[in-house]
């Protein structure tokens, strides 16, 4: 998310380069086209003062021809740039779009995972809850057999002990009886 966080802010700092990069070369066209103007205006003059410098006036309007040229040739290249860059910022607004959709869909699945981490948070809970009854019961269980052993030994030393008494019993008789003999 961060990354294309990043991207997009990336991505707005290079709109803005070209967007300040188009009104730079949007006022140098004006001023070279300003320019353009005054040197037509200049051409004029000097056309109407041709008697008097017909030879100079022949080098100048060389000159200011191949400024033309010049002129014409970087305006040329300025415009060719000029539709670049708009391709390029209308390609940058479409990835910018992309990423925003591919954002918002993150945050969207974002969303979906915090309500499920809260659902199981929730059932995690419940089943710690239901685990510590479950324990109690058991101790109360483990507590129960003990209980019992403990009975289930008594029961035996009773019935061992009845076991012996009868014996005792039986031996007293067979005492008596030889006392008696």
């Amino acid at each position: 998310l961060l990354g294309h966080q990043q991207e997009i802010n990336n991505l707005k700092q290079r709109n803005i380069v070209l967007d300040e990069e188009n009104a730079h070369l949007k006022n140098e066209f004006s001023n070279l086209n300003q320019k353009f103007k005054d040197k037509s205006q200049e051409l004029k003059d000097t056309e109407e003062c041709a008697q008097k410098k017909e030879e100079q006036n022949r080098l100048v309007i060389k000159k200011m021809e191949e400024e033309n040229k010049g002129l014409n040739t970087r305006c040329a290249d300025l415009l060719n740039d000029l539709e670049k860059l708009r391709k390029q910022e209308a390609q940058w607004k479409m990835e910018i779009s992309g990423t925003d959709a591919k954002i918002k869909s993150l945050e969207n699945d974002l969303t979906e995972t915090r309500e499920q981490m809260k659902e199981l948070h929730s059932k995690c809970s419940k089943l710690s809850s239901q685990l510590a009854m479950k324990q109690e019961e058991l101790s109360q269980k483990d507590y129960d057999i003990t209980r019992a052993r403990q009975l289930l030994e008594l029961q035996n030393l009773y019935r061992q002990n009845i076991e012996h008494t009868a014996q005792q019993a039986e031996m007293i008789q067979q005492l008596q009886t030889l006392n008696t003999d």
